[in-house]
């Protein structure tokens, strides 16, 4: 919300600020600098604040995306490996086509060597 808002925000200061030049110009009836001067300066310095406000906020906010956005593929591929374990005896994307094996003795299926007793 902050990086959407704050530009708008400045440049409602600007507008805000240029108002009241053109309204100080027209109740002094005389355009010298010094009446526009003021107000068009602190105009920009609102607009200059608002940009400074939302060029961090954007790209915090571009960061966290992208950081979420990952975080949900590697779910996405864990998720899709354990289904594919769980249904086909398969991991998903490995090279390796051989069906893992569970053995009728409970033996181990890999080169391991288990210390069960019996």
């Amino acid at each position: 919300t902050v990086g959407s808002t704050s530009p708008f925000i400045g440049l409602f200061g600007t507008v805000w600020g240029i108002y009241h030049a053109l309204t100080a110009i027209g109740i002094a009836g005389q355009a010298s600098i010094d009446k526009v001067a003021g107000p068009v300066g602190e105009s920009l310095i609102m607009t200059a604040i608002g940009l400074a406000t939302a060029v961090p906020a954007v790209l915090g906010y571009n960061l966290l995306v992208r950081r979420n956005k990952t975080a949900m593929d590697l779910v996405r591929d864990f998720a899709a490996d354990l289904q594919s374990i769980l249904i086909g005896g398969v991991r998903h994307g490995s090279g390796d086509v051989s069906p893992i094996v569970v053995r009728p003795d409970n033996s181990p299926t890999t080169a391991t060597v288990s210390n069960r007793v019996g």
